[in-house]
């Protein structure tokens, strides 16, 4: 048969390799089956059930929000809802807040706005590395990275985070770069395991990078992950890795400021450190009209300096984590108490971590599997459950270690 003959009916449609490869990506397929084939995706609209899976609202949101896209919405002239790039006043703002947060002289024309923290993060990859590059990440890792890199025609390169600290391991970062390696990404605060990595860490990186970059004669870009840069407890000072390599690529959402993961704005910040950024600058300009015009609405560009303001209750959210870390270790639970983000990151009594947090889906507590993020063993819990939610699944969680054989304190 020729290539030129036609294609008899009800022949199935040609899938490209790109796409199947992307389909067959074993960290997309464990979360795409939780999300449209688990008992969580069949039950987490009823009411009562306890569900600290996801970071989604479970409460109002604030006043404050719902009244800066309100008075986003009202057109001051014709051109309101006209297309948008990135908005000057939206850029200054965030360069602003980018000021405040990390003592830095971030300039506007540096925040590059996109349809949330998501999108920056592609963004940055195609911006910087080639097809074949490779590409380094942490286990356990938010379960997109693997997807994202692939689909930039990239290679991932993982490896696992010191068991004790959750901090990047460094001697394995280092046995794992190559001359093809251009891009390795953190994530901090860290999703799922709230670590928060120091500025001792962050510094050492720094080095082991800029000697990787000089061994190479080829630049070791860092993709700094920070969506939860604001949500950070007991009143510690974030520091982020631009403060300390240059060549840092900083990607951010609101959704996870506000606690508003359905309206997408974000950006993707090169910091005033970067010699030569200028090319860059034009490139990710580029790439943002190419990938689909990933800017965010225009709707959301009018609100973001009322929006850089203020941020969702993080008093609230710590009590609610001093609460279940109190509560959960008090059963015999192993719990590292999360320095940022807002989960928990909880070692299973059982070995099976998926017939565990299944069990607890049997009574309406739904959690996530540590094996959605490559790290068997594990259960990740999240703190934007309400306080009703959180009261009612502390009694399951206290039944499940007792059937799992884990001795409960006495006394």
């Amino acid at each position: 048969m020729s290539s030129d003959s036609p294609v008899s009916p009800g022949t199935s449609p040609s899938v490209s390799r790109r796409a199947t490869t992307l389909a067959s990506v074993p960290s997309q397929q464990r979360i795409n089956t939780f999300l449209r084939d688990s008992v969580y995706a069949r039950r987490q609209h009823v009411p009562g059930i306890c569900d600290l899976a996801l970071g989604n609202p479970h409460q109002m949101p604030q006043a404050a929000y719902v009244e800066a896209l309100a008075d986003a919405l009202t057109p001051r002239n014709e051109r309101w809802f006209a297309y948008k790039t990135n908005e000057p006043e939206a850029q200054a703002a965030a360069a602003a807040s980018l000021q405040r947060l990390l003592g830095m002289p971030f300039e506007p024309a540096d925040i590059h706005l996109t349809t949330g923290g998501f999108t920056a993060l592609p963004l940055a990859l195609k911006a910087v590395a080639d097809p074949g590059d490779e590409v380094i990440f942490t286990l356990p890792p938010w379960f997109f990275y693997e997807p994202l890199v692939l689909e930039a025609g990239l290679v991932p390169v993982k490896i696992r985070c010191e068991p004790e600290t959750f901090d990047v391991d460094l001697a394995a970062l280092g046995a794992a770069i190559t001359p093809r390696t251009r891009v390795v990404i953190v994530n901090t605060p860290n999703n799922p395991t709230g670590r928060i990595y120091p500025p001792s860490l962050l510094k050492d990186l720094a080095a082991m990078l800029e000697g990787a970059s000089r061994s190479n004669g080829r630049r070791v870009y860092l993709l700094s992950d920070e969506p939860y840069n604001r949500i950070v407890y007991d009143g510690a000072r974030f520091h982020s890795p631009a403060e300390y390599y240059p060549y840092t690529l900083l990607a951010y959402s609101y959704g996870k400021t506000h606690l508003a993961p359905g309206q997408r704005i974000g950006y993707l910040a090169l910091p005033p450190t970067m010699p030569d950024r200028g090319p860059l600058r034009e490139a990710i300009s580029a790439l943002q009209m190419a990938m689909g015009w990933i800017y965010p609405n225009a709707l959301l560009q009018y609100a973001l300096p009322r929006l850089e303001q203020f941020s969702i209750d993080v008093g609230q959210l710590q009590r609610k984590r001093d609460l279940m870390v109190e509560a959960l270790a008090g059963m015999g639970y192993q719990v590292t108490r999360p320095e940022g983000a807002f989960y928990l990151f909880v070692r299973t009594p059982a070995d099976d971590d998926e017939q565990f947090t299944s069990a607890l889906a049997d009574q309406d507590v739904f959690v996530l599997p540590g094996t959605l993020f490559e790290t068997p063993g594990y259960f990740r819990i999240s703190l934007t459950a309400s306080e009703d939610m959180i009261q009612r699944a502390l009694p399951v969680f206290a039944a499940a270690i007792q059937r799992s054989g884990g001795a409960l304190p006495q006394g």
